[in-house]
C-alpha cells in the first residue's frame, strides 16, 4: 500500500511543521506562475508531507495576492490526495471563543474577483460540484484529532470569506452575523475551489482569534490581539495535525478523488494544445 500524501498550507503564524524528517525544500515553477514559497517536504507519522507557508516566509502576501492557483498546482504535482488548511479567523458566534477550534463545512464567498480561482478557461470549460466544499472525510478524522489534542473543538459551520485586507466594518460584521455565518477569514474558499478541481481533498482547521467587531464587550479585532492567540493555538494546530495525519489512511473513499470525471464540458479535440499542455498536472487524465 503506498504512503499517503498529505499536503499543509499554514497561514498565519504556523510557517513551518515541526517533527518532519527527510526534509527538504522543493522549488517549482507553475504554468501559473510562482508558489508562495518554496514547498517543504518530509516524513511525519509515516506520511509523506507537503508544507507550504501561504503568505510566505515572513508573511510577505496580502491575501489577495496569494499565488492560489501556483500553490495547488504545486501541491498536486507533489502526489499530495488531501491539503489540511490552517488559518487565523475571526469568530462571528458568542459560543466560539477566541482559542477555540473550528472545522467548517461551508464556505460563503464575499471577495471580489481579482483573484484567480479556476483552472478552466483558455479554451476549456467545465463546472465541478461544490455545493459541499469539504471533504468530509478529512474533516471527520481532523475534529476528532482537535478533540484528542485537548482543544475546544466546533464540528461544522460556514466560513465567510471576505477580500481583506482590512477587517470588516462595524456594519459589514453584523450583517455577516445576520446572515448565520460562523467565522470570518480572507483566503481558505479560494484554496477549496482549486483543490476541488484537482481533485485534492480539503479541510481546514480554523483557529479563532477574536471576536471581529462585532461584539460590543470586546475589543475591536487588532494585530496584537490576534498575534495572542495565535501564538497559543499553533501549538495546537501542530498537534492536530501530528495526530490526524496517524489516523488517515492512505486509500481514499471520498468522491473528492473523481470530481473532474464528468466536469469537463469542451470537446477534447477542441482544448488547444497549449493549454491541454498547461493544466496535464491537474486534469491530465480526461484530456
Amino acid at each position: 500500500m503506498s504512503q499517503p500524501v498529505i499536503g499543509v498550507i499554514g497561514g498565519s503564524g504556523l510557517y513551518e511543521i515541526e517533527g518532519l524528517t527527510e526534509v527538504r525544500e522543493v522549488s517549482l515553477s507553475t504554468p501559473f506562475g510562482d508558489p508562495s514559497d518554496v514547498f517543504i517536504t518530509g516524513m511525519l507519522k509515516g506520511a509523506r508531507m507537503v508544507f507550504l507557508p501561504r503568505h510566505g516566509r515572513g508573511h510577505r502576501l496580502l491575501p489577495t495576492e496569494v499565488p492560489f492557483r501556483a500553490n495547488i498546482w504545486g501541491m498536486k504535482k507533489l502526489g499530495v490526495e488531501r491539503i489540511i488548511s490552517v488559518s487565523a479567523v475571526g469568530s462571528m458566534k458568542e459560543e466560539i471563543v477566541p482559542g477555540h477550534i473550528v472545522i467548517p463545512d461551508q464556505f460563503f464567498d464575499r471577495t471580489l474577483g481579482q483573484r484567480p480561482m479556476t483552472f478552466f478557461g483558455d479554451g476549456i470549460a467545465g463546472h465541478v460540484q461544490f455545493a459541499d466544499p469539504i471533504c468530509n472525510d478529512l474533516a471527520a478524522v481532523l475534529y476528532d484529532a482537535a478533540l484528542a489534542a485537548g482543544a475546544t473543538a466546533h464540528k461544522g459551520g460556514t466560513y465567510i470569506c471576505i477580500e481583506g485586507p482590512q477587517f470588516s466594518t462595524r456594519a459589514e460584521s453584523m450583517i455577516y452575523r445576520s446572515w448565520g455565518v460562523d467565522v470570518i477569514g480572507m483566503t481558505n474558499i479560494n484554496e477549496a475551489r482549486l483543490a476541488r478541481e484537482a481533485e485534492i481533498c480539503y479541510s481546514t482547521i480554523a483557529l479563532a482569534t477574536d471576536y471581529d467587531c462585532w461584539h460590543h464587550e470586546h475589543a475591536d479585532v487588532s494585530i496584537e490581539a490576534v498575534l495572542a492567540i495565535i501564538h497559543k493555538n499553533v501549538a495546537t494546530a501542530r498537534q492536530i495535525i501530528k495526530t490526524a495525519v496517524s489516523r488517515l489512511s492512505a486509500e481514499r473513499v471520498c468522491p473528492c478523488g473523481e470530481a473532474l470525471k464528468f466536469a469537463i464540458m469542451t470537446e477534447r479535440e477542441r482544448i488547444p494544445a497549449a493549454t491541454r499542455s498547461k493544466l496535464e498536472v491537474v486534469m491530465g487524465k480526461y484530456l
